[in-house]
């Protein structure tokens, strides 16, 4: 029951926005009593910091599904940017923007987590472009990866609408790119943002 409470609640704080469900709109959606919900968590808060952990690593774990498709680092970057296109297609609003807005304590917990997890996935993809002669050798690669991250959490965090959030990712993606890209990485980011599957950006 705990699992089926945390699932439901997250899909509907994540659509619906965080502030404003509350634990009787949860209840009267899974048709059980609030009791039972305050049986496996004290609060609201308590349940939002249990949902963003199992979102958390849903998003990991898809992200080492792409990582083990063996793209190069390039089109690597473009497939992990649909796949978090799929997945938050149904959000109007940004769920960090939400998040750092009204549970800012969680926000910052979760946010903990994200640094390394995302830290180290740019990191294997900046040293695999390296390998493959897309990104250039002398790249600094804990400064890219600090840039990158940055950027990205940056606009997630900042950005209220969630289709706004995902084109200027867009715009960040081309940019970390071409600042550690050889002229073989250009050519192969030009082909991608040519490709009408990529440069939707909605």
């Amino acid at each position: 029951m705990k699992d089926k409470i945390i699932k439901k609640a997250t899909d509907m704080f994540l659509k619906l926005g965080f502030k404003s469900v509350t634990m009787d709109d949860i209840a009267c959606e899974m048709c059980i009593s609030k009791k039972t919900i305050y049986k496996y968590f004290s609060n609201k808060e308590m349940l939002i910091e249990e949902g963003t952990e199992v979102v958390h690593q849903k998003i990991h774990a898809l992200m080492d599904e792409v990582m083990a498709q063996n793209h190069n680092a390039i089109e690597e970057n473009f497939k992990m940017r649909e796949m978090f296109k799929e997945m938050f297609k149904s959000f109007d609003h940004s769920p960090a923007y939400q998040l750092k807005k009204h549970y800012p304590e969680i926000y910052e917990k979760m946010m903990a987590n994200e640094i390394e997890d995302c830290s180290n996935v740019f990191r294997q993809n900046i040293v695999k472009g390296i390998a493959q002669g897309l990104y250039r050798p002398e790249t600094d690669i804990e400064a890219a990866v600090k840039f990158y991250y940055t950027l990205i959490f940056s606009i997630n965090e900042n950005t209220l609408l969630e289709k706004d959030a995902y084109e200027m990712e867009f715009k960040a993606l081309e940019y970390h790119t071409r600042a550690i890209a050889t002229t073989q990485g250009i050519a192969e980011l030009e082909k991608h943002l040519n490709n009408p599957l990529y440069n939707n950006h909605l």
